[in-house]
């Protein structure tokens, strides 16, 4: 029997359990991109001390906390949650509050990745995708849904907007960058079934985006404007969750080879945690990220103005820059290990994700809760996507990289950085000014 058949993993009754393929019924013999991006990031735990525990139930809350809280190479980043709250509750500068806030969404993100794929250990692939589909961009969604709470529309559509942006732009025109340079004597290969399927749908949300721009644009009167903007991007949305839930079903039942990495180092397949542990370990990470989110966008604003930067800036560069980071820096690592497919999977993955489910939903929240919420992204903003997207649709056309292509995506963002750095958005100001006859409707 071979050590893949004898490795022991501690489950929740606190005893070790031999965990063979057999058993496991071939649940996690592939993953997706995400999946694999996060483990990249992780590191093995010894649990050879912590298995003399004697008491089954210290013994497996130690070893889960050293999973999940110290199985990462950014648990050291772990420490700014803790300050971020004492911050909060001390009533320190509240730039201090938001960067803190920031950096403790890093390894968060990481970790629910790292979880959900623990659960998809125990429920199977369908239900794991299901799960990874849904919190692959936990934090922008909930991010988006307390801005909303708090009317502020204008952070929502700015830091969807800087996620796109960023994974399109600087996640893969870093990870081309980096591995065109480390692979310069071979040319780097991709499959593109992937990325075509993705760069379909992000032309499709772009549509939806356009539509109500050049709606509000119709020279009809100002109160048909409001209201004909709200309905054709409840519409749009409505329609856009329908092409993202066909995308799951393409995705996870009818042609999922195309979406799954094989893994070569099978010793990573197995389960380190239980299920309910990680159910419950997800749920407070999730409280968690709630609780950060609350404190980003209550002092985003105050940052931006004690920093000197345009709130569109903040939110559209500065938050998805960071609060992404974990999963940017998992995608360059595989390229540079000449893995683009995995990369692509990352950065066009999380792009689709945001512009086919996040952004339609946030629209449907905002309209539950009563907020006013439309895909009219303003003609800067609206520009911007659209150049992105067809600029890594060519970059991307004919299935090699190399070095040059990653320049070209990476200037691309500082152009639209530089822009939206100098330039006060006009929404910022519409937006507030608009607010009462927009709460009218």
């Amino acid at each position: 029997m071979g050590s893949r058949e004898t490795e022991p993993w501690l489950l929740e009754n606190g005893t070790v359990r031999r965990l063979t393929r057999e058993s496991r019924n071939g649940h996690g013999h592939s993953r997706t991109a995400h999946n694999l991006s996060s483990t990249s990031l992780r590191k093995k735990s010894d649990i050879s001390v912590i298995s003399r525990v004697p008491f089954p139930f210290l013994r497996n809350f130690l070893g889960n906390l050293q999973e999940v809280i110290l199985g990462t190479k950014l648990s050291i980043i772990f420490l700014a949650v803790p300050i971020a709250v004492a911050a909060h509750y001390f009533r320190l500068p509240r730039a201090w509050i938001f960067l803190l806030s920031l950096l403790g969404l890093i390894p968060l993100a990481e970790r629910v990745s790292f979880l959900t794929e623990q659960i998809s250990f125990y429920t199977g692939a369908t239900v794991g995708g299901l799960l990874n589909a849904t919190c692959g961009n936990a934090t922008e969604l909930i991010i988006a849904i307390f801005a909303l709470i708090q009317q502020k529309v204008d952070i929502v559509k700015y830091s969807l907007l800087g996620s796109i942006l960023s994974n399109l732009l600087l996640v893969l025109g870093s990870s081309l960058l980096f591995g065109g340079i480390a692979n310069l004597s071979r040319d780097q290969k991709f499959d593109r079934k992937q990325s075509d399927v993705n760069i379909s749908l992000l032309l499709l949300s772009l549509l939806c985006n356009i539509i109500p721009l050049l709606y509000k644009h119709y020279g009809v009167a100002r109160a048909d404007v409001i209201t004909g903007t709200l309905n054709v991007s409840r519409a749009a949305c409505i329609i856009m969750l329908l092409a993202y839930f066909a995308y799951l079903a393409f995705q996870l039942w009818t042609h999922s080879h195309i979406f799954e990495e094989e893994v070569n180092d099978e010793s990573d397949e197995s389960p380190v945690i239980g299920l309910w542990s990680g159910i419950l370990w997800l749920a407070g990470m999730t409280a968690v990220i709630a609780l950060l989110s609350e404190y980003l966008v209550d002092t985003i604003e105050e940052a931006s103005n004690s920093w000197g930067m345009p709130l569109s800036f903040t939110s559209i560069i500065l938050l998805p820059i960071v609060g992404n980071a974990a999963e940017h820096a998992g995608a360059i690592i595989f390229a540079l290990k000449n893995k683009l497919d995995i990369t692509l999977g990352v950065a066009l993955g999380s792009a689709t994700q945001i512009a086919v489910f996040v952004v339609p939903l946030s629209v449907i929240v905002a309209w539950i809760i009563g907020v006013n919420m439309d895909l009219d992204f303003s003609l800067l903003q609206t520009g911007s996507l659209s150049l992105s997207i067809l600029v890594t649709a060519f970059t991307l056309q004919d299935g090699t990289s190399h070095y040059l292509k990653g320049v070209v995506l990476l200037l691309f963002y500082i152009v639209i950085g530089a822009t939206f750095f100098i330039t006060h958005l006009p929404t910022e100001d519409m937006d507030s000014n608009m607010g009462v006859d927009l709460n009218s409707v």
